[in-house]
């Protein structure tokens, strides 16, 4: 136990159990503080990214007006605000708890790494839906009540992602794939790096900031199907929803499989998160999300700080 806390009483339960680590222990399979804190999270996420690309984007923003000359700024801005959402999010007490996925393609990755069950695995995609809804769903409402922000919210179809209708589905679900992998893969060699660990949480915004003007116009840049649901349903148009499952998915897979096959060194994942490391996989608590948790006695697979290990093959 961190000696700065010392009086933070560790119960057997939470020393033991070690769900982030794929160290579920067999008689507390589901994890409901972990799924609450990510729905949580993943409706903050939504709130403010919903409501930052809806000023910069729709046609009757004032902001909008203003970087109408420069569409490629106006892309990269919608990319950084909204990535940077998640970071936002990321760095409240529920996304600390969590570890902040926010996104199906990132607990994905983290359970073809091993590093979730299977249980675990659909709890936050079941809790990532619900909270992209209820964010987005809360945008729809204030849009009720104040029906001026109704009218840009729902003029920029609540931050929905689009396929291009000029290129094949498949040309989108590619690019999906690549800015999927390419994301996953930031992500986690960063993470994988005790000196960038620190930045790992704040590369969001700044790659879809570059992604933005090369791929929005292709496929909308998601990355993350829950992100393309919600929009997609409150503004009425789902018929493309399948490209949004179908690329960040193979995208998890393409990162992981190049992560694990040595091609950049080899790369060990020992927690599933994206933000809080050094508790060993184990779940935080919620009043002090901060707080490190003792360093289990025997864990050959991790380092002595218990988040990632790093090595470089030779050769």
């Amino acid at each position: 136990m961190n000696q700065n806390f010392h009086h933070i009483h560790f119960t057997r339960r939470e020393i033991e159990d070690r769900p982030l680590a794929g160290a579920s222990h067999p008689d507390h399979p589901f994890h409901w503080k972990l799924y609450g804190c990510e729905a949580v999270a993943t409706a903050i996420m939504m709130i403010i990214g919903v409501t930052a690309v809806s000023i910069l984007s729709a046609d009757n923003s004032p902001v909008a007006r203003l970087l109408a000359g420069h569409p490629w700024l106006q892309t990269a801005l919608c990319g950084l605000f909204f990535g940077s959402a998640g970071t936002w999010a990321a760095m409240t007490r529920f996304g600390k708890v969590s570890g902040a996925h926010l996104s199906p393609s990132v607990s994905l990755a983290f359970a073809f790494a091993g590093r979730l069950s299977a249980v675990d695995t659909i709890g936050y995609i079941c809790a990532q839906t619900i909270g992209a809804m209820c964010g987005t769903g809360l945008v729809f409402l204030s849009g009720v009540v104040f029906s001026s922000w109704g009218y840009i919210a729902s003029s920029a179809h609540y931050a929905a992602t689009v396929p291009t209708p000029v290129l094949s589905p498949v040309w989108v679900v590619l690019t999906e794939t690549i800015v999927t992998a390419g994301l996953i893969f930031a992500l986690y060699w960063a993470a994988a790096h005790p000196r960038f660990q620190f930045f790992t949480p704040w590369i969001g915004g700044w790659y879809f900031f570059l992604m933005n003007p090369i791929f929005a116009w292709i496929s909308g840049d998601s990355t993350n199907f829950v992100r393309s649901l919600a929009p997609a349903i409150f503004d009425g148009n789902m018929g493309a929803l399948w490209i949004y499952l179908a690329g960040p998915l193979i995208g998890s897979v393409l990162a992981v499989g190049i992560l694990r096959s040595g091609l950049v060194g080899y790369v060990h994942l020992a927690e599933a998160r994206i933000i809080n490391f050094g508790h060993h996989g184990r779940v935080p608590r919620l009043s002090a999300p901060d707080v490190r948790s003792a360093v289990p006695v025997k864990d050959d697979d991790h380092n002595s700080d218990g988040i990632l290990s790093h090595q470089n093959k030779p050769g």
